[in-house]
């Protein structure tokens, strides 16, 4: 029996089938989506949208974007969060993820609430892992925001990073009329390349 050469390891086109079939429209289930919250939960609803760019600047039409936060009160839906003071809101998830192959501006979209601060010294962040074509590993980065200005000055991990580079972890907050809005761009290369991180 002749084997025949299996495709490489890098993401495309399989997760679309494989971990995002609802968004796709495939008839497979899912573990998460990009509704982190369910019902109603403590802490401000927020939405977390942005694009995914190429080094060309070009927006990626098939990439998938994983987040994993804190809850609003500063704790993970985990169970190695195991803090005496550990509150957990039932609706809230805490992880999800989306493509960006399915709006028409490609982007990706998240419903879900602004984390609080999960240990002390530190800012809000989400946790952001992109998977893209032509990446043998995913990319991991995190999300910062633009409101939590003396947060983001005394956070450990933010100020590992270059000054001029932080802004590439910033997420800018817009009112809009459906609610509040974080815009968060990922470029994976170039002048504007975000920040990733070695885990």
């Amino acid at each position: 029996m002749t084997m025949k050469q299996t495709p490489s390891q890098t993401v495309g086109p399989y997760f679309a089938f494989g971990l995002t079939a609802q968004q796709y429209h495939y008839p497979n289930s899912q573990v998460a989506g990009s509704q982190l919250v369910k019902n109603e939960v403590q802490g401000e609803l927020i939405r977390i949208t942005g694009q995914v760019f190429d080094g060309h600047g070009t927006v990626v039409d098939d990439a998938m974007i994983e987040i994993w936060q804190a809850n609003a009160a500063g704790r993970f839906n985990h169970p190695l969060d195991n803090r005496a003071d550990r509150t957990l809101d039932e609706g809230f998830l805490g992880f999800g993820r989306c493509g960006t192959g399915t709006s028409p501006d490609r982007s990706f979209n998240f419903d879900t609430v602004k984390p609080g601060v999960a240990q002390d010294g530190h800012a809000p962040f989400v946790t952001v892992v992109v998977f893209l074509r032509g990446l043998l590993s995913h990319a991991y980065t995190r999300i910062y925001f633009a409101d939590e200005a003396i947060a983001n000055q005394a956070d450990p991990a933010l100020n590992k990073v270059p000054a001029e580079r932080r802004q590439t972890l910033i997420a800018q907050r817009k009112e809009t009329g459906t609610g509040v809005e974080y815009r968060f761009d990922i470029h994976m290369q170039g002048d504007k390349e975000t920040v990733f991180f070695e885990v």
